[in-house]
C-alpha cells in the first residue's frame, strides 16, 4: 500500500511532466487541500523528492502571494550530467544522497537497470567498517571514480 508522500509525490512528478518541461508552481496550502493532509507534509515531499541530486531545482516565496516553483532540471548530454554529478559530491557524501544520484542517471538513461545495482551494491554502508565520516569520504572517492569511468564508454 502506498503512503500519502508517494501519492503526492507520484502526482507532483505527472504535473511536472503534463507541463512539458515548464517550471510547475503550486500553492502548499492548495496541495495540502487536494490531498487533505497537512502543508508540512508538502513541504516533506518536496524537500526530500525533489532535491538537486534528483534532477530537481525548487524555489520557494513565502507569504500571502507565497509559491513552490518546482524545475526538471535537464542535462545538456551525458557528459555534462556526469560532471554535475562530480562536482556536487565534494569530499564526502551520505549513502541516501549517492543512491540518488545513481537512480538519476538511471532515469536519465546514462546507466543500465544492472549498472545502478551494481553501483548501488557498492556505496552501501554494509561494505565500509569505519567511522562514519570516513564511511562518507570513501564513498565519495568510490562514487567519483565510478563517474569517471562512465564518461569513458568503450569505442569497440
Amino acid at each position: 500500500m502506498r503512503n500519502i508522500s508517494d501519492i503526492i509525490e507520484e502526482y507532483l512528478k505527472a504535473t511536472i511532466q503534463r507541463t512539458g518541461g515548464d517550471p510547475l508552481e503550486i500553492k502548499r496550502g492548495d496541495i495540502a487541500k487536494k490531498f487533505q493532509c497537512v502543508p508540512s507534509q508538502i513541504n516533506y515531499v518536496i524537500q526530500t523528492r525533489f532535491t538537486l541530486e534528483k534532477g530537481y531545482q525548487v524555489e520557494s516565496k513565502r507569504g500571502g502571494g507565497g509559491y513552490i516553483r518546482i524545475i526538471k532540471v535537464s542535462p545538456h548530454d551525458e557528459l555534462a550530467l556526469l560532471d554535475h554529478m562530480i562536482s556536487m559530491i565534494g569530499n564526502h557524501i551520505d549513502q541516501h544522497t549517492a543512491e540518488n544520484m545513481i537512480i538519476r542517471l538511471y532515469e536519465e538513461q546514462a546507466v543500465t537497470k544492472r549498472e545502478t545495482n551494481l553501483m548501488i551494491s557498492v556505496v552501501s554502508r554494509d561494505n565500509y567498517q569505519l567511522q562514519m565520516s570516513q564511511r562518507d569520504e570513501v564513498r565519495a572517492k568510490i562514487l567519483k571514480a565510478m563517474l569517471e569511468t562512465l564518461k569513458y564508454r568503450e569505442t569497440n
